[in-house]
């Protein structure tokens, strides 16, 4: 709710229905989701959520990011969730996101047993820059795990010939998590990684700690909602779907 550039948005409702249960829509629609969970440190998201018939749990409002606080979902759910389970962690401002990309990146995990957690990459929407910093790159390994992200374009290409069929297809990353239960809350242990401080992207700490991330290729079109008027484009997209 204390958004410093759109106060308030996971209740914006100029669809007639909170953000944050546009989210929670996209969730239940994947395949492969047995339970979602709305967290949240503002009693008016709880509310909301609840009074339309979803889960809610109230967390703390100290935590650093989102997966800190999924780990203290999952400290207080305890043996209701099994130690097998993988949790992915979906924003809260994603009213857009594909259910099929909750699907897919529950798949790579599942398909890559030695990972600890997954993510997803995806091809280049057009108009989008890649030397734009606020777009995330990855480039992965020939087994389809991470190597390295960063908010710089990656990879250089240092001979101009190679240039035209490198660069052509460099991948996104799209900030969605599969973790294993397990993994989750040693992770949330670990502090602040000195690559992590220098992005500002958590899931470095991960590969500076050892740790391996699959990584899911699945298209996907748009981001979270960060301005009033990125929710105004996303009402007249929404709008403009209805009969």
């Amino acid at each position: 709710m204390a958004s410093t550039r759109f106060p308030g948005k996971p209740l914006a409702a100029d669809t007639g229905r909170a953000m944050v249960l546009h989210v929670v829509d996209r969730a239940r629609a994947a395949s492969l989701i047995d339970r979602v969970v709305v967290a949240a440190p503002d009693p008016e998201i709880i509310d909301v959520v609840v009074e339309d018939g979803g889960e809610a749990m109230l967390t703390g409002d100290e935590h650093p990011n989102g997966t800190s606080r999924l780990a203290e979902v999952l400290t207080r759910l305890g043996e209701e969730v099994a130690p097998d389970s993988i949790v992915v962690n979906v924003q809260g401002d994603e009213p857009e996101l594909d259910p099929g990309a909750i699907d897919a990146v529950i798949t790579a995990l599942r398909e890559d047993p030695e990972a600890d957690m997954a993510t997803i990459a995806a091809p280049w929407d057009p108009g989008d820059d890649p030397e734009d910093p606020s777009i995330v790159k990855v480039v992965c390994s020939a087994r389809g795990r991470a190597l390295y992200f960063s908010r710089s374009r990656i990879p250089h290409v240092r001979d101009a010939a190679e240039r035209t069929a490198t660069a052509s297809a460099p991948l996104r990353h799209v900030g969605l998590y599969a973790y294993r239960r397990d993994f989750l809350a040693r992770f949330a242990a670990w502090p602040e990684s000195p690559l992590e401080r220098l992005e500002s992207l958590e899931q470095l700490r991960v590969l500076e700690n050892g740790g391996s991330i699959a990584v899911a290729v699945h298209p996907a079109s748009g981001s979270g909602i960060d301005t009033p008027e990125q929710y105004a484009a996303f009402v007249a997209r929404w709008s403009a779907d209805r009969p």
